[in-house]
């Protein structure tokens, strides 16, 4: 009798398993889905999550989806530096593959605008680069832009390595050369996404080279693919870069070559 009770426990024990195998598989496709890492480094799970929010959500509040960020782990500089461009050129895919209109790309786009907003409230509170050297950089988005996002990215990169930060969105290059001539900023950062800019830029980087001494470190980024030396060398620009830090780096060499700092 003991033993029929040992079996029958045993075959209640294999029915039961064979039950909660499919959640058991499903657990673990969550968990690897949740490792899953993008090329650039972003946890995918917290990419979707993050284009659900500003592209699908009827409503939207960016302090909860900023709280919801953190919740994950994520330091106010991953959140600015990878996650909020990582949904941005997820939105650009979606509209590209018609999954989003232009519309919803906009709104898209203005909500992480705002997070980016709510993300940077935490580190205005920076102290200058290089030990004590504040530098004033103007980030141009070109006239034939529609972009604004990932310069006021780079913005926010640039102000929490302590630098002093002025943007110029879709102004003429005689505009941006009277900044420069105004402002005398230690750097120009253009952002480019499609190749009409390329050809103000490389006006715009002209008259500044002509009307300026000494001349800014002027440096070219955005979403425009291509070769960097020859986006270099058609702009007339000192480097082509997406990272803050390479831009901030060639300042101080220039600073410091110069004899300024």
């Amino acid at each position: 009798m003991a033993q029929d009770d040992i079996y029958g426990t045993t075959r209640a024990m294999t029915e039961r398993s064979a039950d909660l195998a499919p959640l058991a598989n499903e657990v673990i496709s969550v968990l690897r889905e949740r490792q899953t890492v993008t090329t650039a480094g972003a946890r995918q799970v917290v990419v979707d999550y993050l284009v659900r929010a500003v592209a699908v959500k009827a409503t939207y509040d960016p302090v909860l989806v900023l709280d919801e960020l953190r919740g994950y782990r994520l330091t106010l500089d991953a959140i600015i530096d990878l996650y909020i461009p990582q949904a941005a050129r997820r939105l650009g895919d979606m509209w590209m593959t018609s999954d989003i209109d232009f519309a919803g790309v906009t709104v898209g786009s203005l909500r992480l605008q705002a997070l980016l907003g709510e993300a940077s409230m935490g580190l205005r509170q920076c102290q200058p680069a290089g030990g004590g050297a504040t530098f004033h950089a103007l980030v141009v988005v070109p006239e034939q832009e529609q972009h604004f996002l990932g310069a006021a990215v780079v913005g926010a990169q640039l102000r929490r390595l302590g630098c002093e930060v002025s943007l110029a969105i879709s102004e003429t290059p005689k505009q941006v050369l009277a900044r420069v001539v105004c402002d005398v900023p230690d750097m120009v950062l253009f952002s480019c996404a499609r190749v009409p800019a390329l050809e103000t830029a490389k006006r715009t980087v002209k008259q500044i080279k002509s009307s300026v001494d000494p001349v800014p470190v002027l440096a070219m980024g955005g979403a425009l693919r291509g070769k960097a030396e020859a986006i270099k060398e058609q702009t007339g620009v000192d480097l082509v870069t997406n990272t803050a830090t390479d831009v901030l780096s060639f300042c101080t060499k220039r600073r410091k070559a110069l004899g300024l700092g």
